[in-house]
C-alpha cells in the first residue's frame, strides 16, 4: 500500500513521482549562469501560477540553478494540476523572455526538472531552509532578504 493517495511514477530522463496532497520540491539547473534580467524574468514567468495552480512556500533563481517548494491545486475537472504543466510553461515563457534579452538561440534552462515529494514535515524544514538560505551560501548576499529573486509566502 502506498504512502501517499494516489501514488504513481513516470519516467523521463528522471523518474518522477506524483501524488495528491502532498508538496514538492524541484530544482532545476541552468545551461549558463543567468544576469540579473534574466533571473528576474524566470522569476516573474514562475510566480504567475501562484494561487491558482499551486501554492508556492518558497521560491529562489539564482544565476546557475532555481529552486522551489510548493503544493499543486485541484483544476476544474477535480484532478489535481500536474506539475510538470506548471513549470515547463514557465520556463518556455521565460526562455522567450530571456531571449529578448540574451538573443541566445536555445533556452537557458535544461529541460527537464529535478522534483521530488517531501516526506515529512522535518524534511520540509530542512529543504526549506536549504533553498532560503542559498543565496547566503552561495556568497551572493549576506542576507537572503536582500536577494531579489527570493520569494518566500506569507505565514
Amino acid at each position: 500500500m502506498s504512502r501517499w493517495k494516489n501514488f504513481k511514477i513516470w519516467r523521463g530522463r528522471l523518474p518522477h513521482w506524483r501524488a495528491d496532497d502532498v508538496r514538492y520540491f524541484v530544482t532545476f539547473k541552468h545551461r549558463r549562469a543567468l544576469n540579473e534580467d534574466e533571473r528576474l524574468a524566470l522569476f516573474r514567468q514562475l510566480l504567475r501560477p501562484e494561487g491558482r495552480k499551486w501554492d508556492l512556500l518558497i521560491l529562489c533563481v539564482l544565476p546557475e540553478r532555481t529552486e522551489l517548494i510548493f503544493s499543486v491545486r485541484t483544476a476544474a475537472d477535480g484532478q489535481p494540476v500536474e506539475l510538470s504543466q506548471i513549470v515547463e510553461p514557465a520556463k518556455r515563457r521565460a526562455a522567450k523572455d530571456i531571449g529578448k534579452i540574451s538573443k541566445d538561440r536555445y533556452p537557458p534552462f535544461w529541460e527537464e526538472s529535478y522534483d521530488r515529494i517531501i516526506r515529512d514535515e522535518p524534511e520540509l524544514e530542512q529543504r526549506w531552509q536549504e533553498v532560503y538560505d542559498s543565496p547566503v551560501i552561495e556568497e551572493l548576499v549576506e542576507d537572503p532578504t536582500e536577494w531579489e529573486t527570493l520569494y518566500v509566502a506569507a505565514g
